[in-house]
């Protein structure tokens, strides 16, 4: 039985990373980790790490990207929620037996992780990142 471990991290999809560091960063004093381009995902992501999860800010590095669409219909604001889990395989095996709406069926590899998402609809509304670390 596939195990979640912990949150992983909160993202939230911003117009300007730079500016949105003014508030997460200069203002709230979380310490920026670094900022890294995920083309996979067509976006750029700060991380600042808080306790043992992060908050993730996220800027689409392409309008006509998902996250691009998502920004331009709802804004800026909450993107999604990361669960950390130990074997991602078997818990999207697990959510599919159980009927569970997903967007990606199997995971997307990417250097030292692998990720899919669970569909809004699944979730009350909230996009489910699932994440594994991967040596």
């Amino acid at each position: 039985m596939p195990e979640i471990k912990k949150i992983n991290h909160v993202a939230i999809v911003v117009q300007d990373i730079d500016e949105a560091l003014g508030f997460w960063r200069d203002q709230l004093g979380l310490e920026l980790d670094h900022i890294e381009e995920v083309p996979s995902q067509a976006s750029k992501v700060a991380f600042m790490p808080v306790g043992g999860s992060e908050v993730e800010l996220v800027q689409p590095t392409d309008p006509q990207s998902g996250l691009g669409k998502y920004l331009e219909k709802r804004g800026e604001g909450l993107h999604h929620l990361c669960i950390e889990v130990d074997d991602i395989d078997a818990m999207l095996d697990l959510l599919k037996e159980k009927g569970v709406r997903l967007i990606n069926e199997t995971p997307l590899d990417l250097p030292g992780r692998r990720m899919a998402f669970i569909h809004p609809k699944a979730g009350n509304g909230v996009l489910i990142e699932l994440y594994q670390i991967v040596a």
